[in-house]
């Protein structure tokens, strides 16, 4: 099965997925006269409270029930602020070279058109509950906007089973992990107490994941970057010249370097894309799951607020880990040499301190907890979807177990399955997002 599933994905994922993504992202940007511009006035709305007097009593319940634009924001990069932005990116430099981090990032930019656009839509076809929240995402755009009901089905189906994937078992068994190597904790320990501290937060709904989320990402995020920003300021002459080899290499072949084999430019072009694919998920329809959510009345308004998780998730983030991993390749190309493609971002941070390596595995573990209860989110609005309110509890009981077994599995088959449940998560939600397109105004 594992063989099979690593054909099915190389051919899924070649360059006709690419091709498709990348060209989405380039429709919307063209179409929406370059809604990036925006960002600035979008990070702004995202920290501003959005000051609008009910007109009834209904609208009141509305407000309190649903989530701020920030929390909904904050569950969107819990679950797209992972591991990812830290072993991703170490992986697409090892295979495609700096060039990929350029392509990445240039990835990231063409994503928060699409990410725009999925948002925008998904508060025009929500759901309202008696309680005054709100349910959508593309299973509610396919059922309401075309009519294709199967297809809704087929999505949510898609994102239940991805979320024990990607938001779960990868996520626990990258903690597990990274407690044993660091500190020899028991994978089992472990995986029990992050499946008793994620239970907690899934206990108390929406708004528990809600507020969490506020608390931990930005926390989380700005621990990492303060590390990074410490080691770039570190290798600060190392950073001009990374920038133009990062640019070079993006266009020219590469020279090997360090813990890098020489790479061409299709290799640049073709792990720098994926992998900012792979990482902000714009394009996959997750990020609409929780835009829904939010109390506001204004798609606009929300879908340039959840456009910016895009920006920070790699326009941001992976350009400051792949500074960090191309700086020390300069600094130090001979530390680099027999590191494995996953290990130069950890070989980085080893150079900084002896506490180098503790600090980025604490990162590593903070960014899983995030993705676990990010996930958990869209799963659950997934069997909602599906089963109604009676398949919350088996759902939230389903994913506690799988913590724990992701935590001690080994997972080459999950992650293959996982890759495969992706696409098929990106190809109905692209065709809504295209067949809907006259309703989204900028």
């Amino acid at each position: 099965m594992l063989s099979i599933l690593k054909s099915m994905n190389h051919l899924i994922w070649g360059i006709p997925m690419l091709l498709l993504l990348i060209g989405t992202h380039l429709y919307f940007t063209i179409r929406s006269g370059g809604i990036q511009k925006k960002i600035f006035h979008a990070i702004k709305l995202s920290v501003t409270p959005e000051e609008e007097a009910p007109k009834n009593k209904s609208a009141t319940n509305s407000k309190k029930s649903g989530l701020s634009g920030f929390a909904t924001l904050s569950t969107t990069l819990a679950a797209t602020l992972g591991t990812g932005n830290i072993i991703g990116v170490s992986t697409a430099v090892a295979l495609g070279g700096p060039g990929a981090i350029f392509w990445c990032w240039l990835t990231g930019i063409g994503g928060m058109a699409t990410s725009y656009a999925e948002c925008y839509l998904s508060i025009l076809y929500r759901k309202k509950n008696k309680d005054g929240t709100y349910q959508g995402g593309p299973m509610y755009l396919l059922e309401y906007g075309l009519h294709k009901k199967g297809l809704a089905i087929f999505y949510a189906i898609c994102t239940m089973c991805a979320s024990f994937g990607v938001g779960c078992t990868t996520q626990s068994n990258a903690i597990t992990e990274t407690t044993s190597h660091l500190w020899k904790l028991s994978p089992y320990h472990v995986g029990i107490v992050v499946a008793v501290l994620t239970g907690f937060v899934l206990i108390g709904g929406v708004h528990s994941i809600g507020k969490v989320c506020e608390k931990l990402v930005p926390a989380m995020a700005l621990f990492y970057i303060a590390g990074c920003a410490l080691l770039l300021f570190y290798n600060k002459d190392f950073i001009p010249s990374a920038l133009c080899y990062i640019v070079k290499s993006a266009f020219c072949p590469s020279a090997a370097l360090g813990g890098v084999i020489g790479t061409t430019v299709k290799e640049a072009a073709r792990y720098g894309i994926s992998r900012g694919l792979f990482t902000n998920e714009a394009g996959l329809g997750s990020a609409a799951i929780a835009a829904a959510a939010s109390h506001t009345q204004n798609p606009k308004r929300q879908a340039l607020i959840s456009m910016t998780a895009t920006f920070w998730d790699t326009v941001v983030m992976c350009l400051i880990t792949g500074l960090v991993v191309v700086t020390n390749l300069l600094k130090n190309p001979s530390s680099t040499l027999g590191t494995t493609s996953t290990g130069l971002t950890a070989r980085a941070f080893a150079s900084l301190s002896s506490y180098g390596e503790t600090f980025l595995g604490i990162s590593l573990i903070a960014f899983a907890l995030a993705t676990l209860i990010g996930w958990s989110y869209f799963g659950q609005q997934a069997v909602i979807y599906l089963f109604g309110e009676n398949g919350i509890k088996p759902y939230q009981v389903a994913y506690l177990v799988m913590i724990f077994i992701g935590g001690i599995m080994s997972l080459d088959l999950v992650w293959e399955l996982t890759d495969f449940l992706n696409a098929f998560m990106a190809f109905p939600n692209l065709l809504a997002i295209f067949l809907l397109r006259k309703k989204i105004k900028y």
